[in-house]
């Protein structure tokens, strides 16, 4: 319980990732305010079995690219639970276009939500985090967003995890004393996001990778736990990867 009596927000939760953290967040014993978009079901899943667990939560709908949309869901938060330990920015997309003949809005799209979104939502919490003088911001970035060449194929992807990773280190500066802001950069991790990725492709990765198999979910939402609780009160400005050596640094 190492989470006991925290509130996180949790943005994306509904599925991969953000479900596990916000799953893992709870059994830790914090409240979870599960996020989603356009999957109300997958949230609503996840908050029974949250709640199945002996767990505290509620979900809330955002979209972490418009700044109204996000400031309710501080809102609402706050309204409930009167305070904001965690955020998670685990909301992200990844379009599997080729830069050259790809849709002029794969850009946009792109840096909207994984980019632009994990500044709104950190802007939004920030306050209540520095007025508690205490608060926990995870960014989940990728390894992609890295030097990594055989990572970096999609060209908008690339583009907005590397921009997660240097805000991760700009807020951290900015935030600091009281609030400690890390990225965690996963590797190759089975979810919906990559499901349709060429054999060929998950080949080169796995001969990449020295631990020579796939991340799960539930191994990056160890770190997040870290990062969210007591433990990790002397990092900040991490890039913490959770990869299998993939993209060692």
């Amino acid at each position: 319980m190492r989470l006991s009596g925290r509130v996180a927000i949790v943005t994306g939760a509904s599925r991969g990732i953000g479900y596990a953290i916000a799953k893992r967040f709870a059994a830790e014993g914090a409240a979870v305010v599960i996020n989603y978009n356009t999957s109300k079901s997958g949230a609503s899943k996840l908050l029974r079995e949250v709640r199945t667990s002996g767990g505290e939560g509620m979900i809330v709908a955002a979209d972490v690219a418009d700044y109204e949309q996000v400031k309710r869901m501080v809102r609402k938060t706050l309204a409930k639970y009167g305070r904001i330990d965690i955020l998670v920015n685990n909301a992200g997309v990844m379009i599997p276009e080729t830069f050259l003949e790809g849709p002029d809005d794969v850009w946009d799209k792109t840096i909207d939500v994984n980019l632009k979104g994990t500044y709104l939502c950190s802007k939004a919490v920030a306050p209540t985090m520095l007025k508690q003088k205490q608060g926990k911001i995870i960014n989940i970035s990728s390894n992609s967003g890295l030097y990594h060449p055989s990572a970096m194929r999609f060209v908008e992807y690339v583009a907005s995890k590397a921009g997660v990773n240097g805000l991760t280190k700009a807020l951290a500066l900015k935030l600091g004393p009281y609030v400690n802001v890390n990225a965690i950069c996963p590797g190759w991790i089975k979810t919906d996001m990559v499901a349709a990725t060429d054999p060929e492709v998950e080949k080169r990765i796995l001969d990449e990778t020295p631990l020579k198999r796939y991340g799960t979910v539930e191994e990056v939402a160890n770190a997040a736990v870290y990062l969210a609780s007591n433990e990790s009160d002397f990092v900040t400005g991490e890039l913490h990867l959770v990869a299998g050596g993939r993209g060692m640094h």
